[in-house]
């Protein structure tokens, strides 16, 4: 059977299902008589991640001014719809054991992922997005597909890694000479799977091209920049040793003053540690 991105994405569901209580959550958001508690209810079942999440809340990343101890303070004080992605992104970053680490380091995977969460949240803000939130996911599942690749095809994901690092291109390239299609192929086809928002599956689809996005075009350009800002100051990497080119299109797109940069690098820096220990499960 030829490689195509749906049989690696098959291949993988085998390891990985898709994040449970997530669509549980999600369910209920989109339930017309569902409560804060039925909601706090999904959560409090599985105790490790209320734990977690509670620790995320509490975290510098929301700096609120006092603390919050229950699921049901947090979801009235960041929402249904906030606390849903946290579940989300904790979830994917407790899956995909197993990749070996000479292949690739899952720290500096996830602190890239994180990195790019972080500041594609904080540019959101500078661009005026009212749900700002949602732009943490979409930056951490941007490279999604990079861990499909690793998990399902491991030699051949060494071979790209190893063009990649030594034919000074982008790990991109080299998975299309090799594969026959990339990790935004393989991102895009997991996201479907798991019945994702179709925002997500554009975003991870076309975050190294975000011309060619068509419904989402901000959402896209804002996860574009994230990452070659995070890639160029080297916060971890997902197998990728260059930074990506900067579409001045979408940074058009967004109209940034680019001297709010280094404003959320620092912002970066100073919350990506222990955002990255609190939201992997011990």
């Amino acid at each position: 059977m030829s490689l195509t991105p749906e049989s690696l994405v098959n291949k993988s569901l085998a390891l990985v299902s898709p994040p449970h209580t997530y669509s549980q959550l999600n369910e209920l958001m989109h339930a017309p008589n569902s409560s804060v508690d039925d909601i706090s209810a999904v959560i409090n079942t599985d105790p490790a991640l209320a734990t977690r999440l509670l620790k995320v809340v509490n975290s510098p990343f929301y700096g609120f001014p006092s603390q919050i101890n229950t699921i049901s303070r947090a979801i009235t004080i960041i929402g249904t719809r906030e606390l849903t992605n946290l579940v989300l992104a904790t979830s994917v970053m407790n899956s995909f054991k197993g990749i070996p680490n000479n292949l690739m380091n899952m720290d500096e995977f996830w602190r890239h992922s994180l990195a790019c969460a972080i500041a594609a949240k904080y540019l959101a803000q500078h661009c005026s997005q009212r749900t700002s939130e949602q732009f943490f996911i979409a930056g951490l599942l941007h490279n999604i597909g990079c861990l499909v690749i690793y998990q399902s095809v491991p030699e051949l994901a060494k071979e790209a890694i190893n063009s990649a690092r030594f034919g000074h291109e982008l790990i991109y390239k080299a998975e299309q000479r090799i594969l026959g299609f990339d990790h935004t192929e393989v991102g895009q086809a997991l996201v479907h799977a798991w019945r994702l928002p179709i925002s997500l599956e554009e975003v991870v689809r076309f975050h190294h091209m975000p011309s060619k996005a068509q419904q989402f075009p901000v959402e896209v350009a804002i996860v574009h920049v994230a990452d070659v800002m995070v890639s160029a100051a080297e916060f971890g990497h997902s197998g990728d040793q260059h930074v990506p080119s900067l579409d001045h299109d979408a940074w058009e797109l967004l109209g940034l003053d680019a001297s709010v940069l280094p404003e959320i690098l620092q912002q970066v820096s100073d919350q990506l540690d222990d955002l990255a220990s609190l939201m992997k499960s011990s």
